[in-house]
């Protein structure tokens, strides 16, 4: 149930064992997922950008295997816009100190000066502890916009300790040292003060979709392809064991189709409802508590050949509702036929119920025309056209109980119903990164066609970005979680 690349990996390992398989995809055209690929005037968008970088030489060697040549090298570079100026991420405070000019740097200096001096005892929020760290004016110019506008939370509601492991090892004393020094006078301050993100990764020449297309090519060349279009009404169970799905097609139609096991990726909380007959009402009451972070993407086309070298930017700025704009020509040169284009996807965070979330789409390419033209990246008479992109329930959100109710839900399941597997980020409502994802299928296949016994829910359990850190000479060092999702404050 669902192809994108957990249901798509579950599929592709279970025909590796030679055993049939059903792919079902609601989509009346792509797959994908959230990481399929759009194309609209000759330019391709990812929903959202997409690296293709794992620890797993396992899925490194799938993701060659399947593409190829197809799959190509990228030099990473992202960075924060802020002000109309370019910081680096991760953010280096020096580079941050001459940015912000010497009368910002001195503001910033002095509120870190009075934080170390007064700091909140006790911080409990994510406000209270970055303020602690780098003092209130640098907290609000690097932390507090970009959090807000994803997580649609106050950083004074979130979490102190996901402050702690999000943001560490930034010694301002040392960072301050850099930026004012000169090169012969820093001694050993001159050491790198925060590691890197991955500064490399590989992705397909024609976006990220094209991973699944072609899986789901090779599913169809092997007998068994992708039902497109096609929406699981119904799970039906009896005895113990799931029989069955119902599914209706774009005609209205509905059909059973049976199995043996089955594999969902849909969000846990539509799956407990489509159960036939119903669960039992704590489950269903557990299931309906778990919550979700939605986006859009205003994907627009720009009759302009460079616009920002970066693969995307985050926005920092407050005045604007776009949190992150990804420029996909710079992942691919195949990702725009016409080389004097460029496309641009402009994220914006919402839940469902906000008013944005309905607005027409001539609302919301005007809102993404008119904010490109505030940031400075072109001039209105630039903007070509564009498409929007609705993608509900693309974050788990780990509020503070969701463990409690997640447990409630897997415990039920895999007593009554243990030919029912869940798998991928809204299958699992766990917040995993593309190969995490792949993983949960990969393995999930392997325990129902060869009989193992792995448990897909230690993919990932530490939260891990899959960055590695390096040190001076550019090899790896520690690997450190960095997936983290944000809670609230414990009532």
């Amino acid at each position: 149930m669902g192809a994108g690349p957990a249901g798509l990996s579950a599929a592709y390992e279970l025909t590796r064992h030679g055993t049939p398989v059903t792919v079902i995809e609601k989509d009346p055209h792509t797959v994908g997922g959230i990481a399929r690929t759009l194309e609209f005037m000759g330019c391709r968008f990812d929903v959202g950008p997409h690296r293709f970088f794992s620890k797993s030489a396992e899925i490194e060697a799938l993701w060659t295997e399947v593409l190829g040549d197809q799959i190509r090298p990228v030099s990473r570079l992202t960075r924060i816009l802020y002000r109309g100026k370019f910081f680096d991420y991760p953010i280096r405070a020096s580079n941050a100190f001459l940015g912000l000019g010497p009368i910002e740097t001195a503001r910033c200096v002095a509120s870190y000066a009075q934080a170390r001096l007064r700091p909140v005892a006790e911080p409990k929020s994510f406000e209270d502890w970055v303020s602690n760290q780098f003092g209130h004016r640098l907290f609000q110019i690097f932390f507090k916009t970009y959090t807000e506008k994803v997580w649609g939370i106050s950083t004074s509601e979130l979490s102190a300790d996901w402050a702690g492991q999000r943001i560490r090892g930034l010694n301002l004393v040392e960072v301050i040292r850099n930026a004012l020094l000169p090169a012969s006078l820093r001694g050993g301050a001159e050491r790198a003060i925060v590691k890197t993100l991955v500064d490399a990764f590989r992705y397909p020449r024609r976006g990220a979709g094209q991973m699944w297309e072609s899986v789901a090519a090779r599913l169809a060349k092997v007998g068994h392809p992708v039902r497109l279009g096609e929406e699981v009404v119904a799970v039906r169970h009896a005895g113990g064991r799931v029989l069955s799905v119902v599914v209706r097609d774009g005609r209205s139609a509905t059909l059973d189709v049976l199995g043996s096991e089955f594999i969902s990726t849909m969000p846990i909380r539509e799956l407990i409802a489509k159960l036939q007959p119903a669960a039992p009402s704590i489950v269903r009451t557990a299931a309906d508590a778990l919550a979700y972070r939605d986006f859009i993407t205003v994907n627009l086309v720009l009759d302009r050949a460079d616009v920002f070298p970066d693969q995307w930017i985050y926005v920092h700025d407050p005045g604007v509702k776009v949190g992150r704009i990804a420029n996909f020509k710079n992942f691919s040169t195949a990702m725009v036929a016409d080389g004097g284009l460029t496309g641009l996807g402009m994220e914006y965070f919402c839940f469902e119920t906000d008013g944005m979330w309905g607005w027409p789409d001539a609302q919301l390419l005007d809102l993404g025309r008119r904010e490109l033209v505030a940031l400075g990246i072109c001039r209105a008479d630039e903007v070509k056209a564009g498409m929007v992109y609705r993608q509900p329930k693309a974050y788990p959100v780990y509020d503070g109980e969701y463990l409690g109710h997640l447990a409630v839900v897997r415990e039920w399941l895999r007593r009554a119903l243990p030919n029912l597997w869940l798998v991928g980020r809204n299958g699992m409502h766990h917040y995993n990164n593309q190969d995490h994802s792949m993983m949960t299928g990969i393995l999930v296949a392997r325990n129902i066609a060869a009989g193992a016994d792995f448990d897909p829910w230690l993919v990932n359990t530490d939260a891990e970005y899959h960055e590695e850190e390096r040190s001076e000479d550019g090899s790896p060092t520690a690997v450190r979680g960095g997936r983290d999702v944000p809670q609230r404050i414990a009532s």
